[in-house]
């Protein structure tokens, strides 16, 4: 199973590829074709000049906005939108979740709810390694680290941008289940209760016996640009989906809205979590 955790390691640049170098000469293209220079379609799209450079050169990854806009200036043909999705990934981020991943690093706020395991933002070393020992196909020692050097400077995230709301709704059996042993689920729950003490960071406990519960349908992820605009993620077995509908987005809001009201409260999930570690 592949889940957010999968994030991009180091400079929050991708490896240039033969997706970006083509994506980039596609917008390079289109854009000599409307007769515009780099600076004149960067005032148009909202991008600075070198920003423009860097994603036809194929050495930037264009996020959601860039695409958006690229595509209302140079004839809302709907060739950029679909090049984008082919994009490919850089080392340590699944290929479906790095324009999240893009956008998470800006966000103001991030809502995530998860039901299978601990999302990646609060996973310590020895439980993410603990996935990644159970993955099939198996992966080699490399591949381990790759993605565990991935994972930790994303982590990063949560300490570095105070000013981002960090919200989690996680349900009970994700530490019941004990995934790599008891000594590992116990680190990862004292890891847990450190992170809810800061104040950009709320945990809150989905208890296993809940009667009504409007997560049925599976995880969510919702953010919150600079731009106050609304985009979710929804990520499957072999595959995720970028939602930017806002119809669709709304529907996600409201619902993580109810989840929270049905999750134990802050402070009554960090008591059920130092009774859990308590138990080990």
């Amino acid at each position: 199973m592949v889940v957010d955790g999968q994030a991009g390691a180091g400079s929050g640049e991708p490896e240039s590829s033969d997706s970006l170098r083509t994506f980039g000469a596609v917008v390079q293209a289109l854009r000599e074709f409307n007769g515009l220079s780099r600076e004149e379609f960067g005032g148009l799209v909202g991008f600075s000049k070198h920003t423009v450079a860097s994603v036809e050169l194929g050495r930037r990854m264009p996020d959601v906005d860039f695409v958006e806009a690229a595509e209302r200036v140079l004839g809302s043909t709907g060739a950029l939108r679909r090049a984008a999705e082919f994009l490919g990934r850089q080392p340590g981020l699944a290929a479906w979740f790095r324009r999240w991943a893009v956008m998470e690093k800006t966000a103001i706020a991030l809502y995530t709810y998860e039901s299978r395991v601990i999302p990646g933002l609060l996973q310590t070393e020895a439980y993410a390694r603990a996935l990644f020992d159970a993955r099939l196909p198996p992966l080699d020692d490399q591949e381990i680290e790759i993605q565990w050097m991935a994972r930790a400077e994303r982590q990063k995230l949560l300490r570095n941008r105070p000013n981002t709301a960090f919200t989690f709704i996680l349900e009970e059996h994700l530490f019941r289940r004990r995934t790599g042993g008891a000594e590992i689920t116990r680190t990862l729950i004292h890891h847990m209760l450190e992170l809810s003490d800061l104040r950009n960071v709320e945990v809150q406990v989905m208890p296993t016996v809940r009667e009504s519960h409007a997560g049925l349908a599976g995880p969510i992820q919702l953010l919150e640009t600079p731009a106050n605009k609304c985009f979710a993620y929804c990520e499957g077995q072999r595959g995720g989906l970028l939602v930017s509908d806002p119809k669709e987005v709304s529907i996600l809001h409201m619902r993580y809205a109810r989840m929270r009201s049905q999750a134990l409260s802050i402070e009554d999930s960090a008591s059920l979590l130092r009774q859990m570690r308590g138990d080990l």
